[in-house]
């Protein structure tokens, strides 16, 4: 848990940053949901189905149908947007027993889930944020990645034609919710798909989603529950191109006769309420599921993590017995700074518990005698620094905390204090 809750942790701290509201939505959910959604008729036989009550239901396989629910249970103003959900979400997926491999293909898992409900004019503006989001992501664990685009598969949602046809250089290749497959390289240059983008133009239909178009917003509404003032012209008077025409402001969505509804796609889709306009969706995950990074930065590091990730940070090894009371106060002291911190105070030799947290990969071993309890101070081995493997470093204990606390919040990926 200790690299599971590191990686949430910074990732949350992105989505601070970025501007993404963090929400959580129920494991389970009534088959109509998945039925509306279209899962049911594609994906069952990849779901956990169960019957309650005599109606069926299923663990979800993935947030999307969760995040429309949110985003239409009001109504919704274009100056909200874009909204970015996040979910640290636990899915299920029932996946054949040969098909699952170690932490890589599982049957449960957390993904770090995001939609991104937003107008048609800002979907450059998103995919571009996007893009800072993945190389900020990569970069700070040394991967470089390459995307690809995927087309639309043959069994799909909707029509192709729903979508504006996009064109690839230099044929014509025409596709239906372009999605952008993210492949990472690790250390020995082996390929891992991990992240992805996918444009959505479906499941805002299927939802009836919709949001009050600029044209048809009223002089006060509600804008992430409180009242905004709409903007006026700086002498007061109606926009010249407002004077002739009849604006209906602030009307309340009419409800769409029975008879509007479509069809297609087992009849969840309503005609648009007047004044109203369709977002577009934007599904997109970084890690893809905490399992799988975890497994590839396994792989990537080698055991040798950076000490911000790393469940095996420090480890304080005693002269002799004696300091013994000194090694427990200092594993508190370090312990309150949310630092990982083990102590070897057993019968084997000095020698032998500095090899042995060598050959854990502690990224450092602090060794305390006589002299450092006096002094207030630690001898530090720094696991990437070989010049203190032998000897170590002699540091006072408070000038350690400051250094370590720095080390850790900056996320390096390299154990050097020098500079610090």
């Amino acid at each position: 848990m200790i690299i599971y809750n590191a990686l949430q942790s910074y990732i949350r701290g992105e989505y601070w940053k970025r501007g993404y509201v963090e929400v959580n939505s129920p494991n389970m959910f009534n088959s109509a949901l998945w039925k509306q959604s279209g899962h049911w008729q594609h994906y069952k036989d990849d779901m956990f189905t169960f019957d309650v009550e005599k109606e069926g239901w299923a663990l979800k396989p993935m947030n999307c149908p969760g995040h429309c629910l949110l985003f239409g249970h009001r109504e919704r103003s274009y100056r909200e947007l874009p909204i970015r959900m996040a979910e640290f979400g636990i899915l299920h997926r029932n996946e054949a027993s040969g098909a699952l491999t170690g932490l890589t293909r599982v049957r449960r898992f957390m993904q770090d889930d995001t939609h991104i409900f937003c107008m048609g004019s800002q979907i450059e503006q998103e995919i571009k944020g996007l893009f800072d989001l993945l190389s900020a992501v990569y970069g700070l664990f040394g991967f470089p990645f390459k995307m690809k685009l995927s087309t639309m598969p043959d069994n799909h949602l909707g029509d192709a034609e729903t979508n504006t046809e996009w064109e690839l250089n230099p044929g014509d290749g025409a596709f239906y919710g372009p999605k952008i497959d993210i492949t990472i390289s690790d250390a020995l240059k082996r390929e891992y798909q991990c992240a992805t983008i996918q444009l959505d133009f479906q499941l805002p239909q299927q939802f009836n989603l919709e949001y009050r178009t600029e044209e048809q917003a009223g002089p006060r509404e509600q804008v992430n529950g409180e009242a905004a003032e709409k903007s006026k012209a700086a002498d007061g008077e109606p926009k010249p191109e407002q004077k002739d025409k009849l604006v209906i402001r602030s009307a309340p969505p009419a409800e769409p006769d029975s008879s509007a509804v479509k069809k297609e796609e087992g009849g969840f889709r309503r005609e648009l309420t007047p004044g109203c306009a369709r977002p577009v969706m934007i599904h997109r995950a970084i890690y893809g599921s905490f399992e799988r990074f975890i497994a590839i930065l396994c792989e990537h590091f080698a055991g040798k993590w950076p000490f911000w990730l790393s469940p095996r940070q420090i480890l304080i090894v005693p002269v002799m017995p004696a300091v013994n009371d000194y090694v427990l106060e200092l594993q508190q002291l370090f312990r309150e700074q949310r630092m990982h911190v083990d102590v070897d105070i057993s019968g084997n030799t000095m020698q032998k518990k500095i090899r042995t947290g060598q050959l854990q990969q502690y990224n450092f071993i602090f060794v305390v005698g006589a002299q450092e309890k006096e002094k207030r101070s630690v001898n530090i081995r720094n696991r990437d620094d070989t010049e203190t493997q032998k000897l170590g470093e002699l540091i006072p204990v408070d000038e350690a905390i400051r250094k370590l606390g720095k080390l850790r919040d900056e996320r390096r990926l390299e154990s050097g204090l020098s500079g610090l």
